[in-house]
């Protein structure tokens, strides 16, 4: 089967982290500094804008939103007063703040580069977990640049893409939020999995910058399907949508550059996503 994406939204500077909530897809444009949430159709809206650079996002349950800002590192909340910090993590890494996840217990979890550039090599780093009550704490070492993460949705497992580690490292997730029991989930030559998703039967798509390209995993490293992005590259993706089966990329043809390269592109797959908050 012919795998070719359609472009959903253009003239974006780097495109990340995206979410599907609601009936619409939330993003950070990092670059810009934006948060932005757009519909099926192509139509969108900016719903906040900082001063740094944004990148993962996340939602608790009832509903506010939370945002990474990479270089002030810290986790922040869009409260109906306003953007709030919700845990500083300054304390944790000296680096850039990166890609996370919200479980529905309200824990985040967050990564960052490891390094002043997110080129590689990088030193080994830390996931840090932040509470819904906004109290944070390192909870994994030794990870080289973890990048876009899963919960299950049992909230029993989380999985990290390491993009300079060429793996998808798997850990238990403990009730008081610790990961433990770390194993190597999926190591692939030539792979630098960036921004990732989980569907319905358990396997995970990966976007792969190091070859402009999307892939589904399985547990162990088999890749079931391979999406080719053309003329641009691929940097994280997110399966939603009113069936849940439109997998959305998030693409850009220049990393972290000025020009306003950067798209939402979508296709359709066969296997739906799972929710997450």
């Amino acid at each position: 089967m012919k795998m070719e994406t359609k472009v959903l939204l253009s003239g974006l500077g780097f495109p990340e982290g995206p979410r599907w909530r609601n009936g619409r897809l939330y993003f950070s444009d990092a670059v810009a500094g934006k948060v932005i949430a757009v519909d099926e159709k192509g139509k969108s809206e900016i719903i906040v804008e900082m001063d740094d650079f944004t990148s993962g996002l996340g939602f608790l349950n009832d509903g506010r939103m939370l945002i990474v800002s990479m270089q002030n590192r810290c986790l922040m909340c869009l409260d109906p007063e306003g953007l709030k910090i919700h845990a500083d993590l300054s304390k944790f890494t000296e680096f850039n703040c990166n890609d996370c996840v919200t479980d529905a217990y309200g824990r985040t979890y967050i990564g960052n580069w490891g390094s002043k550039s997110p080129e590689p090599p990088s030193d080994s780093t830390c996931i840090i977990m932040v509470t819904q009550d906004g109290k944070a704490r390192v909870v994994a070492e030794n990870l080289h640049f973890p990048n876009g993460c899963i919960v299950t949705p049992d909230c029993k497992t989380f999985i990290v893409a390491e993009t300079h580690g060429g793996r998808l490292t798997a850990f238990d997730i403990e009730p008081s939020g610790d990961l433990t029991n770390r194993r190597i989930w999926a190591e692939i030559e030539g792979f630098s999995p960036d921004g990732i998703c989980l569907d319905e039967e358990g396997a995970i798509w990966v976007a792969n910058p190091s070859k402009a390209e999307v892939l589904r995993v399985l547990e162990g490293g088999e890749i079931t399907s391979i999406i080719k992005v053309k003329k641009t590259n691929a940097y994280a993706c997110s399966l939603g949508g009113d069936d849940g089966r439109t997998l959305f990329i998030c693409t850009n043809q220049f990393f972290y550059g000025k020009k306003s390269s950067g798209r939402i592109e979508f296709l359709k797959v066969e296997v739906p996503g799972v929710e997450i908050p």
